[in-house]
Protein backbone atom coordinates (compact mmCIF):
# COMPACT_ATOMS: atom_id res chain seq x y z
CA UNK A 1 0.00 0.00 0.00
CA UNK A 2 1.36 3.48 -1.06
CA UNK A 3 0.44 6.74 0.58
CA UNK A 4 1.15 10.16 -0.59
CA UNK A 5 3.52 12.37 1.27
CA UNK A 6 2.26 13.82 4.59
CA UNK A 7 3.11 17.59 4.76
CA UNK A 8 4.24 16.96 8.76
CA UNK A 9 6.48 13.34 8.18
CA UNK A 10 9.37 15.16 8.62
CA UNK A 11 8.48 17.00 12.26
CA UNK A 12 9.56 15.78 15.84
CA UNK A 13 6.77 14.90 18.40
CA UNK A 14 7.18 15.05 21.93
CA UNK A 15 4.31 13.00 23.62
CA UNK A 16 3.41 11.34 26.86
CA UNK A 17 1.38 11.30 29.56
CA UNK A 18 0.46 14.25 32.63
CA UNK A 19 3.08 15.55 34.44
CA UNK A 20 5.66 13.45 32.83
CA UNK A 21 7.69 16.54 31.47
CA UNK A 22 6.83 16.97 28.38
CA UNK A 23 6.60 21.06 28.50
CA UNK A 24 10.17 20.93 30.76
CA UNK A 25 11.68 18.93 28.15
CA UNK A 26 10.64 21.05 24.89
CA UNK A 27 11.62 24.18 26.66
CA UNK A 28 15.03 22.87 27.26
CA UNK A 29 15.53 21.32 24.18
CA UNK A 30 14.82 24.73 22.45
CA UNK A 31 17.68 26.11 24.26
CA UNK A 32 20.20 23.59 23.40
CA UNK A 33 18.74 23.67 19.83
CA UNK A 34 19.28 26.89 20.01
CA UNK A 35 22.96 26.33 20.32
CA UNK A 36 22.88 24.44 16.92
CA UNK A 37 21.52 27.11 15.22
CA UNK A 38 18.09 26.51 14.94
CA UNK A 39 15.18 28.33 16.38
CA UNK A 40 12.25 26.25 17.82
CA UNK A 41 8.64 26.91 17.95
CA UNK A 42 6.37 24.40 19.73
CA UNK A 43 2.57 22.97 18.31
CA UNK A 44 0.72 22.62 21.28
CA UNK A 45 -0.95 19.29 21.01
CA UNK A 46 -3.21 19.44 23.62
CA UNK A 47 -7.12 20.06 24.03
CA UNK A 48 -7.31 21.89 27.15
CA UNK A 49 -4.88 24.26 26.25
CA UNK A 50 -6.92 25.77 23.04
CA UNK A 51 -9.34 27.45 25.79
CA UNK A 52 -8.49 31.16 27.43
CA UNK A 53 -8.45 31.81 30.76
CA UNK A 54 -7.73 28.03 31.85
CA UNK A 55 -4.32 28.58 32.86
CA UNK A 56 -3.81 26.69 36.10
CA UNK A 57 -5.49 23.83 35.94
CA UNK A 58 -4.12 23.04 32.40
CA UNK A 59 -0.82 23.69 33.89
CA UNK A 60 -0.10 26.19 30.62
CA UNK A 61 3.24 26.91 29.74
CA UNK A 62 4.27 29.87 31.60
CA UNK A 63 4.37 33.61 30.47
CA UNK A 64 8.21 33.62 30.36
CA UNK A 65 8.48 29.63 28.49
CA UNK A 66 5.98 31.67 26.15
CA UNK A 67 7.77 34.55 25.86
CA UNK A 68 11.33 33.11 25.21
CA UNK A 69 9.80 30.35 22.46
CA UNK A 70 6.76 30.83 20.56
CA UNK A 71 3.78 28.56 21.04
CA UNK A 72 0.79 27.70 18.74
CA UNK A 73 -2.40 26.42 19.74
CA UNK A 74 -2.99 28.49 23.48
CA UNK A 75 -5.54 30.76 24.05
CA UNK A 76 -6.97 30.22 20.46
CA UNK A 77 -11.11 29.27 22.05
CA UNK A 78 -13.10 30.89 23.98
CA UNK A 79 -14.45 27.94 27.02
CA UNK A 80 -17.61 28.07 25.76
CA UNK A 81 -16.51 27.64 21.75
CA UNK A 82 -15.67 24.58 20.15
CA UNK A 83 -12.54 22.87 19.33
CA UNK A 84 -11.77 19.04 17.58
CA UNK A 85 -9.49 17.20 16.84
CA UNK A 86 -9.99 17.52 12.75
CA UNK A 87 -9.52 21.26 13.26
CA UNK A 88 -6.30 20.92 15.13
CA UNK A 89 -5.29 18.17 12.11
CA UNK A 90 -5.87 21.84 9.95
CA UNK A 91 -4.20 24.15 12.30
CA UNK A 92 -1.35 22.37 13.04
CA UNK A 93 -0.29 21.41 9.18
CA UNK A 94 -0.62 25.34 8.38
CA UNK A 95 0.87 26.80 11.55
CA UNK A 96 3.91 23.93 10.61
CA UNK A 97 3.87 25.23 7.13
CA UNK A 98 3.78 29.04 8.71
CA UNK A 99 6.86 28.50 10.82
CA UNK A 100 9.03 26.52 8.56
CA UNK A 101 8.46 29.19 5.79
CA UNK A 102 10.50 31.65 8.81
CA UNK A 103 13.64 28.81 8.42
CA UNK A 104 12.18 28.02 11.84
CA UNK A 105 12.08 24.20 13.65
CA UNK A 106 8.27 22.82 14.35
CA UNK A 107 8.05 20.60 17.07
CA UNK A 108 4.83 19.45 18.50
CA UNK A 109 4.46 18.33 21.93
CA UNK A 110 1.23 16.98 23.85
CA UNK A 111 -0.78 14.52 25.12
CA UNK A 112 -4.14 14.61 23.18
CA UNK A 113 -3.17 11.86 21.15
CA UNK A 114 -6.94 11.47 19.06
CA UNK A 115 -5.56 14.89 17.95
CA UNK A 116 -2.21 13.13 16.69
CA UNK A 117 -4.26 10.22 15.26
CA UNK A 118 -6.58 13.21 13.34
CA UNK A 119 -2.89 14.40 11.96
CA UNK A 120 -1.62 10.99 10.73
CA UNK A 121 -4.70 9.23 10.01
CA UNK A 122 -7.50 11.50 9.54
CA UNK A 123 -10.60 10.90 10.73
CA UNK A 124 -14.17 9.91 9.46
CA UNK A 125 -16.21 12.93 10.01
CA UNK A 126 -18.68 12.76 12.98
CA UNK A 127 -22.14 14.45 12.56
CA UNK A 128 -22.20 17.41 14.64
CA UNK A 129 -24.25 17.57 17.46
CA UNK A 130 -27.33 20.53 18.86
CA UNK A 131 -26.32 22.41 22.34
CA UNK A 132 -29.64 21.11 23.06
CA UNK A 133 -28.83 17.99 22.74
CA UNK A 134 -25.41 17.86 24.97
CA UNK A 135 -27.76 19.93 27.34
CA UNK A 136 -30.21 16.73 27.30
CA UNK A 137 -27.82 13.86 27.71
CA UNK A 138 -26.08 15.95 30.74
CA UNK A 139 -29.55 16.53 32.04
CA UNK A 140 -30.61 12.81 32.17
CA UNK A 141 -26.75 12.23 33.46
CA UNK A 142 -27.64 14.61 36.47
CA UNK A 143 -30.54 12.48 36.90
CA UNK A 144 -29.68 8.78 36.95
CA UNK A 145 -25.57 9.51 36.92
CA UNK A 146 -22.90 8.38 34.29
CA UNK A 147 -22.44 4.25 35.56
CA UNK A 148 -26.21 4.07 34.09
CA UNK A 149 -25.64 6.44 31.24
CA UNK A 150 -22.26 4.16 30.50
CA UNK A 151 -24.38 1.45 30.77
CA UNK A 152 -27.03 2.66 27.96
CA UNK A 153 -23.53 3.06 25.85
CA UNK A 154 -23.47 -0.51 26.39
CA UNK A 155 -26.56 -1.21 25.16
CA UNK A 156 -26.75 1.28 22.14
CA UNK A 157 -22.98 0.80 20.72
CA UNK A 158 -21.21 -1.97 22.68
CA UNK A 159 -17.94 -1.29 20.35
CA UNK A 160 -17.32 2.49 21.29
CA UNK A 161 -18.37 1.20 25.00
CA UNK A 162 -15.50 -1.10 25.34
CA UNK A 163 -12.76 1.48 24.44
CA UNK A 164 -14.38 3.96 26.62
CA UNK A 165 -13.77 4.16 30.61
CA UNK A 166 -16.57 4.24 32.00
CA UNK A 167 -15.61 7.75 33.67
CA UNK A 168 -14.49 9.41 30.69
CA UNK A 169 -17.83 11.36 30.85
CA UNK A 170 -17.18 13.86 28.12
CA UNK A 171 -16.44 11.00 25.19
CA UNK A 172 -19.38 8.54 26.48
CA UNK A 173 -21.38 11.75 26.19
CA UNK A 174 -20.44 12.71 22.92
CA UNK A 175 -21.12 8.89 21.65
CA UNK A 176 -24.44 9.02 22.54
CA UNK A 177 -25.33 12.50 21.42
CA UNK A 178 -24.47 11.06 18.16
CA UNK A 179 -26.57 7.88 18.52
CA UNK A 180 -29.53 10.46 19.86
CA UNK A 181 -29.50 12.67 16.67
CA UNK A 182 -29.15 9.86 13.68
CA UNK A 183 -30.03 6.86 15.06
CA UNK A 184 -26.56 5.79 13.90
CA UNK A 185 -23.67 4.16 16.49
CA UNK A 186 -20.95 6.09 16.92
CA UNK A 187 -18.76 2.70 15.94
CA UNK A 188 -20.89 3.03 12.48
CA UNK A 189 -19.36 6.28 11.37
CA UNK A 190 -15.82 5.50 12.38
CA UNK A 191 -15.51 2.36 10.30
CA UNK A 192 -15.85 3.99 7.63
CA UNK A 193 -12.40 5.00 8.02
CA UNK A 194 -10.44 2.45 9.91
CA UNK A 195 -7.07 3.15 11.23
CA UNK A 196 -4.17 2.24 9.12
CA UNK A 197 -1.27 1.72 11.36
CA UNK A 198 0.73 0.86 8.05
CA UNK A 199 0.57 4.58 7.07
CA UNK A 200 1.44 5.34 10.76
CA UNK A 201 4.66 3.07 10.63
CA UNK A 202 5.69 4.30 6.89
CA UNK A 203 5.48 7.59 7.22
CA UNK A 204 5.90 8.62 11.22
CA UNK A 205 8.55 5.66 11.77
CA UNK A 206 10.90 8.23 12.90
CA UNK A 207 8.25 11.16 14.72
CA UNK A 208 7.43 10.45 17.80
CA UNK A 209 9.40 10.54 21.28
CA UNK A 210 7.43 9.06 23.88
CA UNK A 211 7.94 9.95 27.76
CA UNK A 212 6.77 6.51 29.47
CA UNK A 213 7.64 5.93 32.72
CA UNK A 214 8.31 2.36 34.12
CA UNK A 215 7.29 3.18 37.23
CA UNK A 216 3.77 4.16 37.70
CA UNK A 217 4.42 5.09 41.50
CA UNK A 218 6.76 7.80 40.13
CA UNK A 219 4.12 9.09 37.78
CA UNK A 220 1.41 9.46 40.76
CA UNK A 221 3.30 11.00 42.59
CA UNK A 222 4.26 13.69 39.73
CA UNK A 223 0.42 14.33 39.44
CA UNK A 224 0.08 14.51 42.96
CA UNK A 225 2.31 17.24 43.64
CA UNK A 226 1.30 19.04 40.06
CA UNK A 227 -2.17 19.13 41.13
CA UNK A 228 -0.93 19.86 44.58
CA UNK A 229 0.82 22.64 43.19
CA UNK A 230 -2.11 23.84 41.28
CA UNK A 231 -4.44 24.13 44.36
CA UNK A 232 -1.44 26.40 45.67
CA UNK A 233 -1.57 28.60 42.97
CA UNK A 234 -5.15 29.21 43.01
CA UNK A 235 -7.22 27.29 40.75
CA UNK A 236 -10.05 26.45 42.53
CA UNK A 237 -10.09 30.86 42.07
CA UNK A 238 -9.78 30.14 38.49
CA UNK A 239 -12.58 28.12 38.46
CA UNK A 240 -14.83 30.12 40.12
CA UNK A 241 -13.82 32.87 37.83
CA UNK A 242 -14.73 30.82 35.09
CA UNK A 243 -18.24 29.96 36.65
CA UNK A 244 -19.35 33.69 36.84
CA UNK A 245 -19.27 34.14 32.85
CA UNK A 246 -23.06 33.83 31.71
CA UNK A 247 -21.31 31.45 28.97
CA UNK A 248 -20.43 29.13 30.91
CA UNK A 249 -22.26 26.09 31.36
CA UNK A 250 -21.09 22.76 33.43
CA UNK A 251 -21.59 20.86 30.38
CA UNK A 252 -19.19 22.62 28.47
CA UNK A 253 -16.39 19.79 26.86
CA UNK A 254 -14.10 22.78 28.67
CA UNK A 255 -15.60 22.23 31.59
CA UNK A 256 -15.46 18.71 31.69
CA UNK A 257 -11.59 18.43 31.85
CA UNK A 258 -10.12 16.63 34.28
CA UNK A 259 -10.21 18.70 37.81
CA UNK A 260 -12.19 21.72 36.82
CA UNK A 261 -15.24 18.65 36.16
CA UNK A 262 -14.50 17.57 40.11
CA UNK A 263 -14.10 21.55 41.04
CA UNK A 264 -17.72 21.89 39.73
CA UNK A 265 -18.32 19.42 41.83
CA UNK A 266 -17.37 21.28 44.88
CA UNK A 267 -18.58 24.17 44.02
CA UNK A 268 -22.44 22.39 43.66
CA UNK A 269 -21.84 21.21 47.28
CA UNK A 270 -22.16 17.58 45.22
CA UNK A 271 -18.80 16.68 47.18
CA UNK A 272 -16.49 18.01 50.03
CA UNK A 273 -12.92 19.36 49.54
CA UNK A 274 -11.55 16.05 50.69
CA UNK A 275 -13.67 14.00 48.16
CA UNK A 276 -12.97 16.72 45.46
CA UNK A 277 -9.01 16.48 45.89
CA UNK A 278 -9.40 12.70 45.58
CA UNK A 279 -11.55 13.08 42.54
CA UNK A 280 -9.30 14.90 40.32
CA UNK A 281 -6.05 13.23 41.60
CA UNK A 282 -8.14 10.15 40.41
CA UNK A 283 -9.17 11.41 37.25
CA UNK A 284 -5.66 12.70 36.40
CA UNK A 285 -4.51 9.16 37.01
CA UNK A 286 -6.88 8.27 34.77
CA UNK A 287 -6.03 10.41 32.10
CA UNK A 288 -2.47 9.04 32.19
CA UNK A 289 -3.58 5.49 31.97
CA UNK A 290 -5.38 6.47 28.93
CA UNK A 291 -2.74 8.30 27.48
CA UNK A 292 -0.39 5.42 28.06
CA UNK A 293 -2.77 3.06 26.67
CA UNK A 294 -3.04 4.76 23.47
CA UNK A 295 1.15 5.42 23.22
CA UNK A 296 1.59 1.58 23.51
CA UNK A 297 -0.39 0.77 20.93
CA UNK A 298 1.82 2.84 18.57
CA UNK A 299 5.14 0.90 17.68
CA UNK A 300 6.97 3.65 15.66
CA UNK A 301 8.41 5.37 19.26
CA UNK A 302 11.18 6.40 20.57
CA UNK A 303 10.38 5.53 24.16
CA UNK A 304 12.38 7.67 27.19
CA UNK A 305 11.83 6.70 30.69
CA UNK A 306 11.41 10.40 32.39
CA UNK A 307 11.85 8.95 35.82
CA UNK A 308 15.47 7.40 34.93
CA UNK A 309 18.97 9.36 36.17
CA UNK A 310 20.10 11.57 34.02
CA UNK A 311 16.60 11.90 31.90
CA UNK A 312 16.50 15.52 30.23
CA UNK A 313 20.03 15.59 28.97
CA UNK A 314 19.58 12.02 27.18
CA UNK A 315 16.39 13.01 26.11
CA UNK A 316 17.55 16.22 24.60
CA UNK A 317 20.78 14.54 23.00
CA UNK A 318 17.57 11.79 21.85
CA UNK A 319 15.95 15.16 20.28
CA UNK A 320 18.08 16.97 18.64
CA UNK A 321 19.32 13.41 16.68
CA UNK A 322 15.98 13.37 15.53
CA UNK A 323 16.28 17.09 14.57
CA UNK A 324 19.17 16.68 12.65
CA UNK A 325 18.22 13.72 10.74
CA UNK A 326 14.72 16.02 9.51
CA UNK A 327 16.69 19.31 8.49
Amino acid sequence: MSFSKHPLENILAIVGPTASGKSTLSFELAKSAKLCGMSVEIISMDSALVYKGMDIGTAKPSLEAQALIPHHGLNIREPWQSYSAAQFAKDAIQWASEIKSRGHVPIIVGGTMLYWRALVQGLTDLPATSPEIRVKIAQEASEIGWDAMYEKLQNIDPQTASRLPAGDTQRVSRALEIYTMTGTPMSEFLALQPYSESRDDASFANNLVSLEPEDRGWLHERIRMRFMHMLDQGFLDEVQLLLNHPNIKPELPSMRAVGYRQAISYFNHEITYKDFVEAGLAASRQLGKRQLTWLRAMPSRHVIDPGSKDFLPQAINACLQHLQMFR
